[in-house]
């Protein structure tokens, strides 16, 4: 189904109008950055404990405006996923109920388009959630960082070439300093300094050098 006809069908059958404002175009020139962090990556039974989103306006990251929430989930984080986001069971027990934040993460996010590093699994960890209280999906477009990435680096490349499209190779690439992975904030601004990066380079016809394999020559008498 074509977005727009999906997102007139959501709209005519919304649960709660007053997220109308979701299926309408989103400020000019505006994109939103967005990142979760997760007991998990089953996104059947895990869930959302930490969110930040970051609005770019243009090439200006506005990070004195973002939305940063802890969640208090039902499902407590696990000894394995605290080693990544260091997010303890009493933390997640001290944050906020998800009917809470999640209003509030709505408005703010409007009818932006949703940049992410692997967004499609951020916003299937939250449409859980919105599904319950206006029994329809974020309608948001998504836009993918490391498809924008894959196109400047690998487009076009020969057949049996290596790809490597994990989050620190991009930031390497880019030059863009590390910030701490799996916080939710840090997550999303080096995501939105991808992005701006990115979306510049694509504008000027730039592209990411690809190292060339160097193939070793075989000893004499081999």
């Amino acid at each position: 189904m074509r977005r727009w006809l999906r997102n007139l069908f959501y709209r005519a059958t919304l649960a709660d109008h007053a997220y109308r404002f979701l299926f309408e175009p989103g400020p000019a020139d505006e994109v939103l950055v967005l990142d979760c962090e997760t007991t998990g990556l089953n996104p059947r039974i895990d869930e959302v404990i930490a969110v930040a989103a970051i609005v770019i306006h243009g090439n200006r990251i506005m990070t004195s405006e973002a939305y940063k929430a802890i969640i208090k989930a039902d499902r407590l984080p696990t000894s394995a996923s605290i080693k990544v986001h260091q997010l303890r069971a009493r933390d997640v027990a001290e944050g906020r109920p998800v009917h809470e934040v999640l209003p509030e993460l709505l408005r703010f996010i409007g009818g932006r388009p949703i940049v992410g590093y692997y967004v499609d699994f951020d916003v299937r960890m939250l449409d859980k959630h919105v599904l319950r209280y206006i029994e329809a999906k974020l309608p948001n477009r998504r836009i993918e960082v490391s498809e924008i990435y894959y196109a400047l680096k690998y487009g076009g490349a020969p057949p049996g070439t290596v790809l490597d499209l994990r989050f620190q190779s991009i930031l390497a690439d880019l030059s863009i300093p590390s910030l701490g992975q799996h916080d939710a904030f840090n997550d999303a601004l080096m995501t939105a300094m991808m992005y701006v990066q990115l979306r510049d380079m694509r504008k000027r016809g730039a592209r990411i050098r690809r190292e060339r394999a160097v193939q070793q020559e075989a000893p004499i008498g081999a």
